[in-house]
């Protein structure tokens, strides 16, 4: 599979105390696709999303080594600036974490903090963006309602939103549909396959039919380890490893 490379992952090794939860991990993830993180519950999978914009570091006695190559910067480097690694990369979390203001203010909140003051243009941006998540029909007269009040699809499609109002280069997903009933889980889904024209998406998920359905390229996480990666066709129908074929075929999990 040719593609022009965004995350380069070099001999990552990632520590909680004494326990090692990555080991020695090597990747190159493709820009503008969306690659799937499969792999059994503790193998790695969040700690290898959550190592890419460094919310590692808000947990105790993580330490970590090797290098995460992001346009050229080594993201794990002590001298990069975090807040602008992190506005790289936005993430979806498992469950919808709306912030205590009004929809409106959940959007601007990102574009306030780096500077941009003016209403016309908060509003374009608040607009531009819930469109851009298919929101802004359904709450466009309730801008100044309490953004809890949403449904927890609506929730998660707003924190999608207030992501993308950074500009982000990169969206990360920790399971972003896990908490979401079915119909809200496809609105998710199609709507990563929309984005993926403008950004590079990684998502972590337990689920295989939707590993299937989104993915372009696939990792394949197993104890910490890289067992196999590669286009998402090559990884579902042929895959070279027997412990990806056992996973898939759900021996193991």
């Amino acid at each position: 599979m040719i593609f022009e490379e965004h995350i380069r992952v070099e001999d990552l090794n990632v520590y909680y105390g004494r326990e090692q939860a990555l080991k020695s991990v090597n990747l190159e993830i493709p820009k503008k696709m969306i690659t799937v993180i499969i792999g059994p519950s503790g193998c790695g999978k969040t700690t290898l999303l959550k190592s890419f914009n460094r919310l590692l570091d808000l947990q105790e006695e993580v330490r970590y080594s090797g290098k995460i190559i992001v346009d050229g910067e080594n993201v794990l480097s002590s001298e990069v600036e975090i807040t602008q690694i992190r506005k790289k990369m936005g993430l979806l979390s498992q469950k919808p974490c709306s912030l205590p203001m009004s929809i409106y203010d959940n959007v601007a909140y990102g574009p306030r903090i780096h500077g941009i003051r003016r209403k016309r243009e908060l509003n374009r941006i608040v607009e531009h963006y819930l469109s851009e998540v298919g929101l802004w029909e359904e709450v466009k007269s309730r801008l100044n309602e309490p953004a809890g009040r949403l449904s927890i699809g609506q929730q998660q499609r707003l924190s999608l939103a207030r992501g993308l109002a950074v500009e982000p280069e990169i969206i990360l997903g920790d399971e972003p549909t896990s908490a979401l009933d079915p119909i809200s889980s496809k609105r998710i889904e199609e709507k990563f396959l929309e984005l993926k024209n403008s950004y590079t998406i990684v998502i972590v998920t337990h689920i295989l039919r939707q590993a299937r359905r989104l993915a372009d390229y696939v990792i394949f996480l197993y104890l910490g380890e890289v067992v196999e990666a590669g286009a998402a066709k090559e990884i579902f129908e042929n895959p070279k490893e027997e412990l990806t074929r056992e996973y898939i075929k759900g021996i193991i999990s």
